[in-house]
């Protein structure tokens, strides 16, 4: 189920664990620390048996199965520090197989000795997108939550923690591996949009436990363009002016809470982080031609092609000019 590309001498690692859920939180929070550190990819989950098409795809008219989502294991090695090992779930299997996939992922990590597995989440709460957000903490015993006392978070006293980014930390628990799920706040009417602000709180947290020396700016940023963003399409909707009162928006709708987080994902779908990314394969290939493949793989991966696509052809267009004889 899981295949080792190599095998680095890993020393009792942190393990980091993330699927996309509400907020794309616990997603997006892992995904900035692969980009921002010196991440390297050496193992593959394969569980096709897990993944069946909910439907096809069509391109041009023409339809197919679509691809299977990937689930990539990376590894950082630290000098005078816990290693880390992180895992990238592109998508959530249907929850019957969601006992076994863990088991086998907490498996693969206690081989390489992991000591503590972290996972992440949103949680919804009832504030405004500019309000301040905490952090909240579900742990698997007392002595874990007394590590994080000194963060001031809050302790989820009840509750649920849906999905793998919750299944996984109780098998964990039930294997004998310590760990922590940090949750989030975001507020009620955007669960389906990208919510940097709270991925923010939480690396804060883990920043200064692991001692990471993150530079969290990319976020802070991303957070104040979304919010702007909210605020415009809630003052549209709501008849108001541009900029919302001093006293804040008027209570919204079911209605209007639908037509934001559709409106919305046309600003949220890629991060600034991998559009800045994209944008450096693209000075990169305009120099070396032989980079497209990288940059091919980049747009795939982040399911943008369609958007950069012109600009990638446009590449091949200006090496065969150049090659043409005078």
């Amino acid at each position: 189920m899981i295949k080792e590309i190599s095998t680095p001498k890993i020393k009792a690692p942190i393990f980091i664990a993330a699927w996309p859920g509400m907020g794309e939180v616990a997603y997006r929070s892992v995904l900035f620390l692969k980009e921002v550190m010196e991440f390297k990819m050496f193992a593959k989950l394969e569980a096709e048996e897990f993944f069946r098409p909910s439907a096809i795809v069509a391109e041009k008219g023409i339809i197919g199965l679509p691809s299977q989502p990937a689930g990539i294991f990376y590894y950082c090695l630290r000098k005078g520090a816990p290693d880390i090992i992180l895992f990238l779930g592109e998508a959530q299997p249907p929850l019957e197989h969601a006992e076994e996939l863990s088991v086998a992922i907490i498996n693969f990590a206690k081989k390489y000795k992991a000591k503590f597995i972290f996972t992440f989440a949103a949680k919804p709460e009832a504030i405004d997108h500019k309000s301040e957000a905490f952090v909240w903490i579900a742990a698997t015993g007392n002595e874990v939550l007394k590590e994080f006392e000194k963060f001031h978070l809050k302790v989820l006293e009840e509750g649920q923690i849906s999905g793998l980014n919750g299944i996984i930390l109780g098998i964990a628990k039930r294997k004998g591996l310590k760990g922590a799920c940090l949750l989030g706040e975001i507020p009620f009417y955007t669960v389906q949009i990208e919510n940097p602000r709270a991925c923010n709180n939480i690396l804060k947290v883990l920043n200064d436990y692991l001692k990471l020396s993150l530079n969290l700016a990319p976020l802070s940023e991303r957070a104040k363009f979304i919010e702007n963003e909210i605020d415009k399409l809630i003052s549209y909707l709501k008849g108001e002016a541009e900029t919302p009162p001093a006293s804040g928006p008027t209570p919204l709708s079911e209605e209007d809470i639908e037509k934001i987080k559709k409106d919305l994902a046309a600003y949220t779908k890629l991060p600034q982080s991998a559009r800045e990314k994209i944008e450096q394969l693209f000075r990169d290939a305009q120099k070396d031609i032989t980079q497209a493949s990288k940059l091919k793989e980049m747009l795939d991966h982040w399911n943008v092609y369609k958007e950069y696509e012109d600009k990638f052809l446009d590449l091949f267009k200006k090496k065969s000019k150049k090659e043409e004889p005078h």
